[in-house]
């Protein structure tokens, strides 16, 4: 259980640092923003460690998990992009 809310916590900070990255108007707001912080920390630290790039609890992990949450947010403005 630990493990798990400690992966919610990292996606929340991975999530602030990836709008930090990507600044600009996101459709869903913060709370979307976050939500894909955990997902692209739980997608990218899972797929490094899945193609052997590095051990659980390295630095390249969280490197992993912050272009994972880059990417997944980048995906997201262009799959839900308003209209002008």
């Amino acid at each position: 259980m630990i493990g798990i809310l400690g992966w919610i916590v990292f996606g929340l900070v991975i999530g602030a640092l990836a709008k930090l990255l990507m600044p600009g108007r996101d459709p869903g707001g913060i709370v979307v923003t976050m939500v894909l912080g955990i997902a692209g920390a739980l997608v990218g630290g899972f797929l490094g460690r899945v193609l052997g790039w590095y051990a659980a609890g390295e630095p390249a992990g969280f490197v992993m998990a912050l272009i994972g949450a880059v990417l997944l947010l980048f995906i997201y403005r262009k799959a839900v992009k308003k209209p002008v």
